[in-house]
């Protein structure tokens, strides 16, 4: 069977080399081969397609992108001009693969903005997770081994009811991929808890508990269904990974500034894409909105493969 690959998005930016070096590590974790892509600028797609219609070949990676290679890459790794509109092309390419890597803002982005049109666009409706990685100002901790340098846990966000397997088993593949690494699990509850919380399987506040939260100023007894909840999500998973080491946290308030908090010291976060719902303006959930603009690490983005995803 093949090994599915991890494809990089590259356009010769420092933000793209950097994710570049990312997805080495990444794939060498995986021992899964790896892909170098750029979409061709607009003004050379022409010229590229010309070139292919009378038998040349297509238009090479970037000066930049080929002097940051070095000899060592994984076995298998290739590399692919596309054409299109950036968000349409990657798309594509993310198709199979095990992962699409790509900085947080490309060549054309404005400095101003910590988050560009294009990472959003693709985060929110490739086929496969995507991992966006942070320029070098957000990095909150900077290399200290190896290539990818981060030496953090993996941060999970969990909303016990809601939380797609994909992600949870993303998450703890991604931590049994890196020895010595601890699975974080972290998940916030509104205190009073929303009554969108009180029922269902993975409920994660009874009404009993409820009760007994608003008589508690300590809030105890919310944070232990909380909790509770967590590990009736998390058992099957902990079965198939007995190797990846738990902590859990259950903390009152907003989870996107948990989980940017926790990025400070994390590898990497992993966060769940919604299903489809209203429309495709909805199906990047605005948790997964704000842990990508202001994470300091690596953050996954992985959707659900349901059926329910929009093309």
């Amino acid at each position: 069977m093949t090994q599915a690959a991890v494809v990089a998005a590259v356009d010769g930016s420092p933000h793209s080399l950097r994710a570049l070096a990312w997805a080495r590590a990444e794939a060498a974790r995986h021992a899964a081969p790896l892909v170098v892509v750029h979409v061709l600028p607009d003004h050379t797609q022409w010229y590229a397609g010309r070139r292919e219609s009378v038998g040349g070949a297509p238009e090479p990676p970037p000066d930049p992108v080929r002097a940051a290679l070095p000899a060592d890459l994984p076995p298998g790794t290739r590399y692919e001009a596309l054409e299109g509109s950036v968000p349409v092309a990657l798309r594509a390419a993310g198709r199979g693969a095990r992962m699409l890597v790509m900085g947080s803002r490309g060549r054309g982005g404005f400095t101003s903005l910590l988050l560009g049109s294009n990472s959003r666009a693709v985060a929110t409706t490739a086929p496969c997770p995507v991992v966006v990685v942070p320029h070098h100002a957000r990095l909150a901790v900077e290399e200290a081994a190896g290539p990818d340098g981060r030496t953090g846990p993996v941060v999970l966000g969990l909303h016990a009811a809601e939380t797609a397997e994909e992600v949870i088993e993303f998450a703890f593949t991604e931590t049994a991929a890196r020895p010595g690494t601890t699975l974080q699990v972290l998940s916030a509850f509104s205190v009073p808890p929303s009554p969108l919380l009180l029922g269902g399987p993975y409920a994660v506040v009874t009404p009993e508990a409820m009760a007994e939260t608003l008589i508690d100023e300590g809030r105890a007894p919310a944070e232990r269904e909380m909790l509770r909840s967590q590990n009736e999500r998390l058992r099957p998973f902990r079965i198939r990974h007995p190797a990846v080491r738990l902590e859990q946290a259950a903390v009152p308030g907003d989870a996107a500034g948990s989980l940017v908090q926790a990025s400070q010291e994390a590898s990497l976060v992993v966060v769940g894409r919604h299903r489809r719902r209203l429309g495709r303006s909805l199906l990047m959930g605005s948790v997964a909105n704000a842990v990508l603009t202001h994470a300091s690490c690596p953050v996954a983005v992985v959707p659900a493969q349901d059926g329910e995803e929009a093309d």
